[in-house]
């Protein structure tokens, strides 16, 4: 009996000890040449303390194992070995280029490295990995051209590589990417025509291009791309028309174009586009009549027809947007009266400035949460702000003689922050006052004004038109000029007002306060915009950080203008140019942070200057005085007679046609 048990035990050891070896054979085990080659990755990038290369990377519950975590390695296990299928290390701030090792992981399906410093060049290796669907390379410091072996991943579902300083062309094989349903380009350097090979990218849903130096006609070939949900092409150097052929688009539920030059275009293709939620053709040189339909289009949040040539009335339609929240129509040609109940219940800014509209205010107008502005137009808005203001900026419409009563010679403003005198005894105007999506202003004293319009789409800190910094400014005796500015998405401008004709000095106070320059993927930004004074484009591409040198430094721009009708107008414009997203979405525009302009026989308007002036006065006194004076007079006589028209600039339509040079 004892020698029947001992044997059933053995058995039974024997079977258990079976059974673990079979288990601990059939344990899934990651490629030996895939884990070399991570490990290889994780040490030239410096990524030992969050991903441990002791532990076989695929082995379950491992911390990285899990979608959501970053770094992320996923795998894909058969037949007892695994191989690694996804790799995330987002916004993680790794430096250097790629290693030749992330070649040999060949089954990876989706490669993240977005939003981190890596340079050099896109290896053509990158070929290899032709199991590739999702493939994203975007906001990092790659340079080169882009490789023309992306094309050979056919497999590929998304692409990006945007916001990065590649040049040259766009390659050509990446019309072979058919499967291809969602392209990031926007900010990526590259230049040249889009090539016609993308014919082919039929599948695509999502192209963001804007801010990219392309260059002949918005090709027709697009208006085929019938799943297309998202298209934006702003900040270029295509040339219009838009296609008529875009009419195809019905799925379209974003679509941005804006800054064409070339052909114009006009609104006729829109017709059953009723999906949009976006509609932006801001500063495309659309010309004729805003057609009635698209009062109809039921989805539409947001539509910017601004700076372009449109003519004829608005639509009386208008009135029955059922979910519209922002309309910009400003600087276009419009006349007529607005309609009586064009403000309905979801409306958040109304901007018709700079039309030669007329008649009273909509019914509504004081609806709680609206903004609105009608600058440069004769619509009677004296219940929204100064009745003397507003009259004075009816002289912007450029057909009105315009003088006053108690002229004066200079105005100084703290954009965005509150009153101060500067070291220099320059005491800058308060400017605190909150703008929003359509709006502007007129200081207390009827010098100036301000207005803005545009609103940051997709913004996480919400409406923001004003940004500060606690930090302290370099290059100035006057860190707090500097502290506080003005941002705008779309059109800033400022006005002095009531002023002597004459020559003046502006100077324009800048620092990039919102971007940063440090080492981080955050400080990969690119702001960039224009300026215009008195409709003429004194600053183009202008890129504050980069001019200063480093971010929360002082830079002063100074130029000459004339006012010859009793205003100066200073325009910051953003033109779709400079990355739209860093540190975060929205982050782009112009940016100001102190305006001070001066006649140039009263530089600065201060007591010190005055009594410097005074003195010098004093020391040409006599005969060379009077020559002074005499030629001053012939001068002023000359000037007026030169001027009789009236305020020699680009009008209602400022600054449009200087903004497709």
């Amino acid at each position: 009996m004892f020698c029947y048990f001992t044997v059933m035990e053995f058995l039974s050891f024997s079977l258990l000890l079976l059974w673990l070896l079979q288990l601990v054979s059939a344990q899934m085990v990651t490629e030996p040449a895939e884990v070399t080659a991570l490990n290889k990755i994780i040490e030239h990038w410096n990524l030992g303390r969050k991903l441990n290369t002791t532990i076989d990377p695929c082995t379950q519950g491992v911390p990285w194992g899990p979608e959501t975590a970053n770094p992320h390695v996923g795998c894909d296990c058969n037949n007892n070995t695994c191989h690694i299928t996804h790799l995330k290390i987002y916004a993680l701030d790794i430096l250097g280029e790629i290693p030749k090792e992330l070649f040999q992981l060949k089954k990876l399906m989706d490669l993240n490295l977005g939003q981190n410093v890596l340079n050099g060049t896109i290896p053509a290796e990158i070929v290899q990995l032709s199991d590739m669907q999702y493939l994203s390379l975007g906001i990092n410091n790659f340079t080169g051209q882009v490789p023309p072996e992306l094309g050979k991943l056919t497999k590929l579902k998304s692409l990006s590589f945007s916001s990065n300083n590649f040049f040259g062309p766009l390659p050509k094989e990446l019309g072979n990417l058919a499967s291809l349903q969602q392209l990031y380009i926007d900010s990526s350097g590259v230049s040249g025509p889009i090539p016609p090979e993308f014919a082919n990218l039929k599948s695509l849903r999502i192209i963001w291009a804007s801010d990219n130096l392309f260059t002949g006609k918005i090709p027709e070939y697009l208006g085929t791309f019938t799943e297309l949900k998202d298209l934006r092409l702003q900040g270029t150097l295509l040339e219009g028309p838009i296609p008529s052929s875009f009419g195809a688009l019905t799925k379209l539920e974003n679509l941005r174009i804006g800054d064409l030059s070339g052909e114009d275009s006009t609104l006729d293709f829109l017709d059953n586009q009723t999906s949009l939620s976006i509609l932006s053709l801001r500063n495309c040189q659309v010309t004729g009549q805003i057609p009635e339909r698209l009062g109809k289009f039921a989805n539409l949040k947001l539509l910017d027809l601004s700076f372009n040539k449109l003519t004829g009335h608005i639509p009386l339609s208008f009135q029955d947007f059922p979910s519209l929240q922002y309309l910009y129509l400003g600087n276009n040609n419009l006349s007529g009266e607005l309609p009586v109940n064009i403000i309905n219940t979801n409306l958040i800014a109304l901007d018709v400035s700079h039309n030669p509209l007329s008649g009273n205010l909509p019914h509504n107008f004081a609806k709680v949460g609206l903004s609105m502005n009608v600058i440069g137009t004769s619509i009677n808005a004296n219940s929204l702000a100064d009745g003397n203001a507003l009259e004075m900026l009816q002289c912007l419409q450029g057909n009105k003689k315009c003088s006053n009563k108690l002229p004066s010679s200079s105005f100084s403003i703290k954009c965005g922050g509150t009153k101060l005198t500067s070291a220099s005894g320059i005491e800058f105007d308060d400017d605190s006052e909150k703008l929003v999506a359509a709006s502007f202003y007129t200081s207390s004293d009827g010098q100036w004004a301000v207005s803005n319009t545009g609103n940051f789409i997709s913004n996480p800190n919400g409406p923001l038109y004003i940004v500060n910094t606690d930090s302290q400014i370099t290059g100035t005796l006057e860190s707090e000029l500097y502290k506080t500015a003005r941002i705008s998405p779309s059109s800033l401008r400022y006005y002095g007002l009531g002023l002597k004709n004459g020559k003046y000095r502006v100077d324009l106070h800048f620092a990039e306060i919102a971007m940063e320059d440090s080492l981080s993927w955050k400080g990969l930004g690119r702001r960039v915009f224009d300026v215009y004074i008195q409709g003429e484009r004194v600053l183009q591409d202008f890129n504050i950080l980069k001019e200063a040198g480093e971010s929360k430094k002082a830079l002063v721009k100074t130029f000459e203008a004339n006012v010859t009708n009793t205003i100066m107008e200073v325009h910051f414009f953003w033109a779709g140019k400079g990355t739209c997203c860093i540190p975060y979405q929205g982050t782009y525009g112009p940016l100001v942070s102190a305006i001070h302009a001066s006649q140039a026989s009263d530089v600065s308007g201060t007591k010190r200057d005055k009594k410097r002036l005074g003195i010098i006065v004093g020391i040409v006194v006599g005969c060379a005085a009077g020559l002074v004076v005499i030629s001053s007079v012939f001068y002023l006589q000359l000037t007026k007679k030169k001027n009789s028209l009236g305020h020699m600039r680009v009008f209602t339509d400022s600054p449009k046609d200087n903004l497709v040079n």
